[in-house]
């Protein structure tokens, strides 16, 4: 069967990775002359696949660095980290290749319990850490190991405002001591939460603070965007009304661009007009009702008016005028920052800060076109 070339998860190759040829350069650029680099983006811009795209073009142009991801998103403490970056490694490094066996004898001397998932085969790591020291020698230990390696490495971690949220309150000035100890790994730290991201590397009062190049990752250009859905439609043919379509309703949102180009393109058809996708759409809005309606259970009815409300207007800079307040019955200006702060931090509002204004849209393409439609 044909290949889906619109992929909504993983990497594969270049052939199905659209622009950010300029990120693109610079985090290589970064990587070989010896800067680390933060970057910032909401969830489901495409800054997996970046990053991912990034570690693909290493290899295939020989440039002489080791690469490893690590997602931290889901650690609640520097015990999960170590944990985190240990399974990376692993999963990185077969136990057959030499900086696999070397790990494996390394990492064995902390006597963590290794075992691997039925499934994905994916190594599960657990310690069994009995002091705050044990966790700290640990984790240097592993970065150490990494730097002392014949080649260079290149060291992604994702989601990396998480470590915030640690009961433990040194992290950040722990990694920042021993990252300044590594002349060998080019670190990349990735984050969607961009006031938390913006704080750690801007604060002057923080450990980060100027210590990387930093990336804000935007939408991919509309242009690039239309010749790249073009392209991997063929040999079918597609509209420029519904391209256009396409874009407007995903609001050029990589993932929901993606996901819509995807469900499109699973029909298979020889054209394809602006009726086919609206009808994609449709079909899209139908599949995630159900987790849409479960959305509503979770905030009260003054927030999810305002979900309604700023779904309805698609993006909002003045919250708490009266007009705004009226037209929708919000209630009291005070109501309506407390359901902004509270909607800000469950990430079903997405705040964006420009230099002419601060405006709120909903995180979820998706989830907005859904409140507009039916409400």
């Amino acid at each position: 069967m044909e290949y889906n070339p619109f992929l909504v998860k993983g990497y594969i190759s270049p052939n199905y990775f659209c622009d950010r040829e300029k990120e693109t350069a610079i985090l290589l650029s970064n990587i070989e002359n010896g800067i680390d680099t933060t970057l910032i983006s909401p969830r489901k811009y495409g800054k997996t696949g970046l990053i991912q795209h990034v570690f693909y073009l290493i290899k295939e142009q020989s440039i002489p660095f080791e690469t490893i991801y690590v997602d931290i998103f889901a650690t609640q403490s520097l015990h999960d980290l170590v944990r985190a970056l240990t399974e990376a490694i692993i999963a990185k490094f077969p136990e057959k290749s030499s900086i696999g066996n070397k790990f494996l004898s390394f990492i064995k001397g902390y006597k963590p319990i290794i075992s691997y998932d039925l499934i994905s085969g994916n190594p599960q790591i657990e310690f069994g850490f009995h002091t705050e020291n044990e966790k700290e020698y640990t984790l240097k230990g592993i970065l150490t190991f990494l730097n002392t390696q014949k080649k260079q490495v290149v060291l992604a971690i994702d989601e990396f405002q998480q470590i915030t949220e640690y009961p433990e309150t040194n992290v950040e000035a722990l990694l920042r001591t021993y990252i300044q100890q590594l002349h060998n790994i080019r670190f990349i730290f990735c984050g969607s939460k961009k006031t938390l991201m913006t704080q750690m590397f801007n604060d002057a009062n923080r450990p980060f603070f100027s210590s990387t190049q930093q990336i804000s990752l935007n939408k991919i250009n509309t242009n690039a965007y239309s010749e790249f859905i073009r392209e991997k439609f063929k040999p079918a043919t597609i509209t420029d009304e519904a391209i256009q379509f396409i874009l407007d309703w995903t609001k050029t949102h990589t993932f929901y661009t993606q996901s819509l180009c995807n469900e499109i393109f699973s029909k298979r058809l020889k054209k394809l007009t602006i009726e086919h996708a609206h009808s994609a759409a449709n079909n899209i809005l139908e599949k995630e009702e159900s987790n849409f309606l479960q959305i509503r259970e979770l905030v009260t009815q003054q927030q999810w008016k305002m979900l309604i409300a700023i779904a309805k207007e698609e993006s909002v800079t003045s919250v708490t005028s009266a007009n705004f307040l009226t037209k929708y019955q919000i209630g009291s200006a005070t109501n309506a920052r407390r359901s902004l702060e509270s909607l800000t931090q469950k990430e079903l509002l997405l705040e964006t800060i420009t230099l002419e204004h601060k405006s709120y849209s909903i995180y979820n393409v998706f989830f907005s076109r859904w409140l507009a439609m039916n409400y």
